[in-house]
């Protein structure tokens, strides 16, 4: 990529298209094109060919995508598949039919199947079943990454696919219904903290910051008196005294700053092709961590000093998930982001976030 080359990123307002942008923009790319979901929907194949046609982007960071917890894919399958190959058709397609040098489709490690060897080469893909609470948005994935293979293999294109660990950071989704884990917790774990503290002034300023999910509108809820507001949140499983949270806590993920993938996936579009990758490649440190101990992580960041509870009517999720790092070691790159020193950054930015 030329510093003046057009780059179109797609999902840029996200966690992940966010951090490629100032990845970008601290590299010195000065032609990235950007356009919100009322300005371009994805959605539409009409609307996606006149943007490629008009802009004429040269390289594609595809981030754009319907993501959610546990809770929200088994809530809206029909949403997460519909949604997820409609984005992925309409950009890739659009891609080729207009020449565009390179893109880079990001996917996710929910494409492997629930009982696979760990750590998860790239190899072990469509092995063996999926995990059936998220199997409508992995089956949208895998069908985009082989839409992306098969694009390379009868017209030559250089389209290539990273397959990201779980994310967090900077632009994170924090409604406590649709929520990845990290954020979600932290999120809970910082409000109970808050209870404890009974500083209602500041939860008030954080239910109007971030959204609450559960058919919960903010500017109802902080209108309430202090024991109501209270009492809304024990329904969400936070108290003053605990936190409660899905599962028992035993089994393993991997967590990394969105600004370390950013930093992969320009690296790879810089200096990586899709004969260099292959059909696609993990983004990952190799290394996890046991949910218990991510909760007493949080815990200890946040200076939440209640309980924690465990919910074990509600699912676990897969056992483990740990993506294999041989491949994408082996093209150059490593992640630079403790887990603990990323938290902390992010927890800082979630609580300095609206301030001046």
């Amino acid at each position: 990529m030329n510093k003046d080359s057009p780059i179109y990123v797609a999902g840029h307002r996200g966690l992940v298209g966010s951090a490629i942008v100032r990845c970008l923009h601290a590299r010195g790319y000065k032609n990235i094109l950007i356009k919100s979901s009322s300005e371009l929907d994805l959605l539409n194949q009409q609307a996606v060919e006149i943007f490629f046609r008009m802009e004429k982007p040269e390289y594609v960071f595809l981030a754009a995508a319907k993501v959610g917890g546990i809770l929200a894919n088994l809530t809206y399958p029909a949403d997460f598949i519909y949604q997820n190959l409609m984005i992925g058709v309409n950009v890739i397609h659009a891609a080729h039919r207009h020449g565009v040098k390179k893109l880079l489709n990001l996917g996710s490690t929910c494409i492997y199947p629930r009982l696979v060897a760990q750590p998860m080469k790239e190899s072990y893909l469509l092995m063996s079943e999926l995990e059936p609470s998220n199997e409508a948005y992995a089956i949208a994935k895998i069908s985009i990454i082989k839409m992306c293979s098969y694009y390379n293999r009868q017209f030559g294109r250089n389209f290539v696919s990273v397959m990201p660990t779980n994310q967090y950071g900077e632009n994170d989704n924090f409604n406590m219904e649709t929520a990845h884990a990290l954020p979600m917790l932290l999120r809970r774990f910082h409000l109970a903290k808050l209870i404890r503290n009974n500083d209602f002034d500041a939860i008030r300023e954080d239910l109007e910051k971030y959204p609450i999910g559960w058919g919960l509108h903010s500017n109802q809820v902080v209108s309430n008196s202090n024991d109501a507001l209270e009492q809304i949140l024990n329904q969400l499983g936070v108290y003053r005294d605990k936190v409660v949270v899905w599962g028992d806590g035993s089994v393993y993920r991997e967590f990394m700053n969105s600004d370390d993938l950013a930093d992969a996936c320009v690296y790879l579009m810089q200096h990586k092709n899709y004969e260099d990758i292959g059909e696609f490649v993990n983004i990952t440190s190799g290394t996890d961590i046991l949910l218990k101990d991510l909760f007493d992580l949080l815990k200890n960041i946040i200076e939440f000093f209640g309980d924690i509870e465990y919910d074990t009517s509600k699912p676990n999720g897969t056992p483990r998930k740990l993506p294999d790092a041989t491949k994408i070691r082996s093209l150059g790159w490593m992640p630079k982001i403790p887990l603990e020193d990323g938290v902390r950054k992010f927890y800082q930015w979630y609580c300095s976030r609206g301030k001046t």
